[in-house]
């Protein structure tokens, strides 16, 4: 199969987004693109890549990146593809960069943002992102996307992801309908309705990308390894809003994750 042209992601692939929650995308964008974009990254940190003594804080964060390596890192074909996949062909919008890259340092520091959350997906003009909120329809978020620009192992401070944790927060959104919760409503236990899920952790050589639900239950934790680690975590936007109740019964796998978390199943699978 082309993964070019054809679909990125076979039926098991599908499958285990759906139950879990996530799919890792090996060989997303290659990996000279990635060593081009920590260059810029190293640039922008003013830390010096061969002197560790320059590499002061636990964790820097890094805005919003549009330079060439990052648009092609984030719309190659194979990624295009697993779009059309999970989300809905025609139904997200391509990224022009990549949003947020948390750069974390080896450090036995407490980095102060390790714990376990979703990313918020509206109401971002509060000044007070605990207030920012989501809804069951995880209104303008299709997509929360993990791209590794480094490699990443299991001492390289890799993103805990808890696979099937978004059945949790789908079931605790929908009672609070169109309005949904903010994050501070979610978090008031701690995320404790997914602590028994099985957690995994979001390795692999750069260039890999995790395509994640959105409502995906994950944390950072402290690099214990020897190399900083490059990681952007920008969401997919929907070009239409994600829905719940399509007469046509063409659901997308995000969609259906959602449903089947209720126990309301579509009639069709897409």
């Amino acid at each position: 199969m082309n993964r070019e042209t054809g679909p990125a992601l076979g039926a098991a692939d599908i499958a285990r987004f759906i139950r879990e929650g996530f799919i890792r995308v090996d060989e997303a964008f290659p990996s000279a693109i990635a060593a081009a974009a920590r260059d810029i990254l190293w640039a922008a940190t003013g830390c010096d890549p061969d002197d560790p003594a320059s590499w002061t804080r636990p964790v820097i964060r890094l805005g919003h990146f549009d330079q060439a390596p990052f648009r092609e890192a984030a719309n190659t074909p194979v990624l295009r593809n697993a779009f059309d996949q999970l989300v809905g062909e025609g139904r997200w919008l391509p990224r022009c960069g990549l949003g947020t890259f948390p750069v974390r340092f080896p450090s036995n520091d407490d980095p102060g943002d390790a714990g376990w959350h979703i990313d918020m997906s509206f109401g971002h003009d509060n000044p007070d992102f605990m207030e920012w909120r989501a809804n069951i329809r995880s209104q303008d978020r299709a997509l929360l996307m993990l791209f590794l620009f480094s490699d990443v192992g299991i001492d390289d401070a890799p993103t805990r992801v808890r696979a099937g944790s978004h059945i949790d927060i789908a079931r605790q959104l929908a009672p609070a309908g169109e309005a949904g919760l903010t994050l501070r409503e979610l978090a008031a236990d701690g995320f404790a309705g997914s602590a028994r899920r099985r957690e995994e952790l979001a390795t692999g050589p750069a260039g890999t990308v995790y395509l994640c639900h959105p409502f995906l239950v994950h944390s950072a934790q402290k690099h214990l390894g020897h190399a900083p680690r490059f990681m952007a975590q920008p969401p997919l936007l929907p070009r239409e809003p994600i829905c719940l109740e399509r007469p046509d019964h063409r659901y997308s796998p995000v969609e259906i994750a959602i449903l089947r978390s209720l126990e309301q199943r579509p009639v069709a699978d897409g």
